[in-house]
């Protein structure tokens, strides 16, 4: 009826989680293909125990550990798995005695089945909501910085006041925080500034300024602020990809090089932070790190001229509402990052002393 919101509407999460389960529970209905003399196909029924066990094998990419984790023995998992296979025509894994792969048709279908067990998972989080405001879960992917640096303490701080509100946390790269909120596979995820996809909306959640970190020893650990121009002829260790190649390009000019050019290129900053403790040179790192650089014994000081930052954006799928259980991380997650940012504002411009 016009004027009254439908509560089935495909618009809503429980109006798309119906018509995923009427997709599964009628789709042997449905001819897979049409050929000469319209023979009707076998019917299939695909259920969500199947595509749980299928979520499972790729995630942990052993059927030992997938029946483990889904309670099965190892034997029902593989029945499982047959039947969904035999059901889709397809074969999901690529097998050898030493080696558990997703096949080239399992890879295109394992998106799609993830997106599935999310919404349904996510009906029945939100029903259970409607029975009891203090029950829920949310699922986030962070950023591996982020994730080790800030997360742990955010957590903790929502899980004192939310205890029944469970949070799941997927540490990865920027990269796969993209993906596993455009698949539907987590609530939101954070991470650095990025160009995303049309059907992914970004909310900028707090903006950071470059450091340098040295040995206390060294002659700029002297001073309180660091121009950039004073890492020409340092030796310099930077990480692999976006962090540096993304910095060396905005300052340009005869400093862009030196970044470009560094001595040491690693992925990880735990692995930088080490190599400076052992001398090997200085290195970049942003506030969020102050930890991990004091329990090195190593300084942090401030670049400038110019003073660069970097943005930190909480990412979403555009026109699906967040569940109550994330709405409320959501908002706890925010007020946080203002307190600890402003935190760091109020420290002054040297970090480590």
């Amino acid at each position: 009826m016009r004027g009254k919101r439908c509560y089935f509407s495909r618009n809503t999460l429980i109006g798309k989680t119906v018509f995923w389960a009427v997709f599964i529970g009628k789709i042997d209905k449905w001819p897979r293909r049409r050929y000469a003399g319209h023979r009707k196909e076998p019917t299939m029924h695909i259920t969500l125990r199947q595509l749980r066990a299928f979520i499972a094998v790729t995630q942990t990419g052993s059927f030992t550990q997938a029946a483990e984790s889904l309670h099965l023995t190892q034997s029902a998992l593989s029945g499982l798995i047959k039947e969904l296979e035999n059901h889709l025509d397809v074969r999901l894994f690529d097998r050898t005695t030493r080696q558990l792969s997703l096949s080239a048709m399992g890879a295109q279908i394992y998106p799609m089945a993830s997106r599935i067990v999310h919404d349904v998972d996510a009906m029945l989080t939100e029903i259970g909501y409607l029975k009891d405001l203090h029950r829920g879960a949310v699922k986030i992917a962070v950023s591996q910085q982020l994730a080790s640096s800030l997360m742990p303490a955010v957590m903790a701080g929502f899980a004192a006041e939310h205890g029944d509100i469970r949070v799941g946390l997927e540490d990865c790269p920027v990269e796969r925080v993209l993906d596993s909120v455009r698949t539907g596979e987590v609530d939101f995820g954070i991470g650095p500034e990025r160009e995303n996809s049309s059907d992914i909306q970004a909310e900028r959640l707090f903006s950071l300024p470059f450091y340098l970190v040295l040995p206390d020893a060294h002659p700029l650990a002297r001073h309180q602020t660091v121009p950039w121009q004073a890492l020409v002829g340092e030796t310099l260790i930077t990480l692999n990809g976006p962090f540096s190649d993304l910095l060396a390009a905005e300052l340009g000019g005869d400093i862009g090089p030196v970044i470009s050019g560094a001595a040491h290129r690693v992925n990880l900053l735990s692995t930088a932070v080490s190599m400076v403790h052992a001398g090997l040179g200085l290195t970049l790192c942003l506030p969020f790190a102050a930890n991990r650089i004091r329990q090195y014994g190593l300084q942090m000081r401030p670049m400038c001229a110019p003073v660069l930052t970097r943005s930190f954006c909480l990412y979403r799928r555009k026109n699906r509402a967040l569940s109550p259980a994330a709405e409320h991380f959501h908002d706890f997650l925010c007020r946080s990052l203002r307190q600890q940012t402003a935190e760091w504002s109020a420290c002054g411009e040297t970090v480590g002393q």
